[in-house]
């Protein structure tokens, strides 16, 4: 199953989304982030340090797809953190054209993917429209790269106050029921 996991910062999606990875003996985390900055390092280094040693870790700014199309497998678990990084590494990165390539690639590999696949992603539409024209674009085009991953998973969950909101799919399964209880980030 497949899964989109939405929240604001430091909501506890990601902490949620390592928790149900937890579960899996086999673990790819892909990293999407750059450190651009201390701050930005900084928030880097803290989700490593939380992290199993023994997860794999791929960092991958821009080719998403075709890092998924390489690490998923039938017994194992893809975490993505995050898409909303990604999604900015392509709006403003030196290739105008990426960004429509690799959402389309991002679409149509999603489904055919074996596995668990988490996609974590910060909701940035619920406040109000941004001034800038750049502001609006990225919050537009978040918004509809969620509905349309919102459309190919099988599970959405929502992610406010640690508390995690079943939008979409079945309630959480045993094991997840049990890993959802006490997220932080």
């Amino acid at each position: 199953m497949h899964s989109l996991i939405l929240g604001g910062a430091r909501s506890g999606k990601s902490a949620l989304a390592e928790r149900i990875a937890g579960d899996y003996a086999d673990v790819v985390y892909i990293a999407t982030g750059q450190a651009g900055d201390a701050e930005m390092a900084a928030r880097i280094d803290h989700h490593r340090a939380r992290r199993p040693a023994h997860w794999g870790c791929i960092e991958e700014p821009v080719a998403l797809a075709a890092a998924l199309r390489a690490q998923a497998a039938p017994q194992r678990c893809v975490l993505v953190d995050c898409l909303t990084l990604w999604l900015s590494n392509l709006l403003f990165g030196a290739d105008p054209a990426a960004f429509e390539r690799e959402r389309a690639a991002l679409l149509e590999t999603l489904p055919g993917l074996p596995g668990r696949v988490l996609l974590v992603s910060n909701e940035v539409g619920l406040g109000v429209v941004p001034m800038g024209e750049v502001s609006r674009r990225y919050v537009d085009e978040a918004g509809r790269l969620h509905q349309a991953l919102g459309a190919l998973c099988g599970q959405v969950w929502f992610v406010a106050a640690g508390l995690p909101w079943v939008l979409k799919g079945a309630p959480p399964a045993l094991g997840e029921a049990r890993v959802i209880e006490g997220v932080a980030e």
